[in-house]
Formats: C-alpha cells, structure tokens, sequence
C-alpha cells in the first residue's frame, strides 16, 4: 500500500494514539520530574509500573536516550530519531545540554494534588530511578488569542500550528505499532532576567518579541533579530513546525519559562535553536538579552495503548 493510501487512516487515528496531555491545552497547574537513573537491572521494570499508572493526560511520559540505553536498546534501532539535546555555542551565547533519562510532565489544577502524585511516581519509580529536578510551573493569565502568558506579559503560543497540521507536526506516523502517535519533546528552563527587561521601554520590550504586548499584533518593523522572525515556522526549509506546550515557573526568587515543543522529530526545534543562536546567519534571537536557557534535554514520548504507554518498541509491554 502506498504511503498517499495509507495516510487518511493514520490521521484518522494518529490523535488516539497518542498520550493527550500532549495535544490538550496547558493547565492550570503543572510540575515537571527530571529523573536519572539509579540502578540500571530495575530500570525494566520501573518503566513497565510507569505504563500501567501513566495515563497520559495527567502524567505525560517522556524516556530520553540514557533510559534507553540502561535497559540495552539500541536508540537509533528501537526509537529512530531519538538523541541528546546538542549544546550550541556562538555568537556570545550558548544553550546548554543537560540530559536526564526520564520526565513526567504532571498536569492539573491542584498544586497539593500534583505534590502527592508526585511523591507516589518517586516511590514507583525507586530503585530505578533517581529523582534529580523538580519545577513547579502554572499557566498565566490569557493573552488575545487565548493562549497563556509568559511573565514578560507577552501571550506564549500564538504561532502554534492548529488541527490537523498539529498533528502532523507534533506526532511521528508511518513508522508502524509502538512508534505510530508518538512524539519527540525538546525541553528547556529559560531563566528570565527581569531587571534587564524592566528598564527597557516598551517599543524595545516589543521589538525583542517582534509582538505588541498589548494586542499581540506582529510588528512589521520588527528587527532581524525579533524573536518571531528568528523562528518564523514557515520561513524554514523545510518548514519547521512544533506544538508548544510551554508553561511560566517560579521558584526561590528566580522565575522564567519551562518551554516544551512537542514534533514528530527534533528537526524543526534542532533548526530553530540554530538560528535564535545565530549559527545560520549571525544574527542572534533578541529573546537572549532577557532570558537564557540553563537546562536542555530531548525525550521520546511513547504513545498509547489501551489506556496505558506503548512501550512495544522497548519490547517491555505487548
């Protein structure tokens, strides 16, 4: 069967497939888990607990190249694609690499309920796992087109790609059973500097974003360097589409963005992290004056199967 054939019974079903925190809208309250591993004979079997409780929806599961590594799978032989966050430096600025073998991505609309799932994940997830990182993060307020906002003020999302260009942004298809509805996420905690951004005036606070906060309308005297034109999806060759699923933080006085993208492979966030760098051009992503990344890691997200994670291509469930 060709591919072209094939195609509208993958996009009727690609959706289901997949865990649906990741195609839902952000919530109200949100907590990531950065966990390494502990002991690498029970990483098998602690995965194989995660799929039976991870949902999904309330637990969105990602497994990063060192998880798979712990169980002897080969990474580009069991989940083509998958690999570390590079580390990119240039042009006086850098993003970091910081890979942990497994994330949850805990979604909901209590704080105290995400503190006690969380707590439950760590004592399942023991002794094959080590949790290393903990960030808190909530959504805030609503900008114009419905989304979010970043604490800068400024609505977080506008750019997403919507219905069934969505879908094949964010989830592998054609890949066949286990990999089918499954998706690759670029995670990154961007610090903000909040003093740098409050002592600009409001047309350079706009000029960085290449928006207007007030209305989210896109400036078109907007410099190279405007956030929005160093990462314009369509301007790309291949276009270069991610479903953002980012979410503000705070903690200890410090506060900023826990961005997520969610694509059918790194490519396009691999392409767009280049270019805010400056690696294509030289002109580097104004974003950088007010904010800087300090984590970078990638995760497959498995997709779903009769209620619980698919993890057929690891060879770990049926």
């Amino acid at each position: 069967m060709s591919a072209s054939s094939a195609s509208p019974f993958s996009r009727l079903n690609l959706a289901q497939l997949a865990q649906p925190g990741i195609l839902a809208p952000v919530p109200r309250v949100g907590r990531y888990l950065f966990f390494s591993v502990a002991q690498t004979d029970q990483v098998g079997a602690c995965l194989a607990l995660l799929a039976s409780v991870a949902d999904g929806d309330t637990v969105v599961t990602g497994l990063g190249a060192q998880c798979l590594a712990a169980i002897g799978a080969d990474v580009a032989g069991h989940v083509p694609g998958l690999h570390d966050m590079p580390a990119l430096t240039g042009n006086g600025v850098n993003t970091p690499a910081t890979p942990a073998a497994l994330c949850c991505w805990l979604r909901g609309d209590d704080q105290g309920d995400l503190i006690h799932l969380s707590q439950h994940l760590e004592n399942l997830l023991a002794p094959g796992f080590h949790l290393d990182r903990v960030i808190d993060a909530f959504r805030h307020g609503k900008g114009p087109g419905g989304h979010g906002r970043d604490l800068t003020g400024y609505e977080d999302g506008t750019e997403n790609p919507k219905g069934q260009v969505a879908l094949n942004a964010a989830l592998v298809q054609g890949q066949g059973a286990g990999l089918d509805g499954g998706s690759f996420a670029a995670t990154q905690q961007w610090l903000h500097d909040f003093a740098a951004f409050d002592e600009l005036t409001t047309q350079a606070q706009d000029h960085i974003v290449g928006r207007r906060r007030t209305d989210n309308d896109e400036l078109d005297d907007a410099p190279e360097s405007a956030h929005v034109k160093r990462t314009a999806q369509e301007d790309f060759d291949p276009e270069a589409f991610v479903l953002r699923r980012s979410m503000p933080w705070a903690a200890g006085g410090k506060a900023g963005l826990m961005f997520v993208a969610f694509g059918k492979s790194f490519d396009a966030f691999d392409a767009q992290m280049r270019r805010m760098v400056g690696l294509d051009d030289g002109i580097v992503d104004s974003l950088f004056q007010i904010s800087k990344p300090v984590t970078g890691a990638n995760f497959w997200c498995p997709p779903m199967r009769n209620g619980r994670l698919d993890l057929r291509a690891l060879a770990l469930n049926s």
